[in-house]
């Protein structure tokens, strides 16, 4: 092989790693935006699982309220 030709050909090479990096570094940089994104989602579960725990409690101790003021018309209806 001649010079030129080797030198065309690590040109090439050069030219194929550097798209190769660019990749990588695109790539890397989506994985990470990916990955805060993850989180954000998982963190906003989080809230409303913890929202929704109490408003589960809320509504028992609601619950609780009225069957205990029913109870007490129904003893008041028994006098």
């Amino acid at each position: 092989m001649d010079n030129e030709n080797i030198v065309r050909q690590f040109e090439e090479l050069e030219q194929k790693i550097d798209a190769l990096l660019k990749a990588c570094k695109f790539y890397e940089a989506e994985n990470l935006e990916l990955k805060n994104k993850s989180e954000r989602l998982e963190e906003d579960l989080r809230a409303k699982a913890e929202a929704e725990n109490s408003y589960r409690q809320e509504k028992a101790m609601i619950r609780t309220k009225v069957d205990n003021l029913l109870a007490k018309i129904n003893d008041v209806d028994k006098k």
